[in-house]
């Protein structure tokens, strides 16, 4: 592989990679609470269900926001990401309503992903049939508003 293209990616490589090994945790537990078939089971498969529904919009959404626009903010969205799904599937353990915080930043991540691939869409149109290119800009704004999300 070619090292620029390997250097435009790599970070988005290491929180994929992350977020497999969550994948490989969360089975795991579910796992270890099936023999049990109690309500703890339950409740941890109706969390990794949940998880499982939304990876997939994660994934595409991290991965399209760093090509698109860039790779260091959508990467940094993605892990906290993944730090949320954790928060709101160990939530899940316990009681409900304790992942509702996990739930509700890991919504506010995505949407911050998903923003940031509509710019950089934009922004590629923009440079295409106007000739006028933002992405510099648009760039360091992300960079500053990424450690925004942070704010509860």
């Amino acid at each position: 592989m070619d090292i620029d293209v390997m250097e435009n990616i790599f970070l988005l490589v290491l929180v994929t990679l992350f977020s497999v090994l969550q994948n490989a945790f969360i089975a795991l537990k579910v796992e270890k609470e099936c023999k049990k078939q109690d309500a703890a089971f339950e409740r941890l498969s109706c969390a990794k269900r949940n998880c499982m529904d939304t990876y997939p919009t994660f994934l595409a959404v991290m991965w399209c926001a760093g090509i698109c626009l860039s790779q260091a903010p959508a990467a940094f969205a993605g892990g906290v990401y993944l730090v949320t799904r954790q928060k709101y599937f160990v939530g899940y353990m316990g009681q409900t309503c304790q992942s509702t915080p996990g739930y509700l930043f890991g919504k506010r991540m995505l949407a911050f992903l998903f923003l940031m691939c509509l710019v950089g869409i934009v922004n590629y149109l923009l440079g295409q049939y106007s000739g006028s290119d933002y992405k510099e800009y648009v760039q360091t704004i992300t960079k500053a508003a990424s450690t925004l999300l942070l704010i509860p």
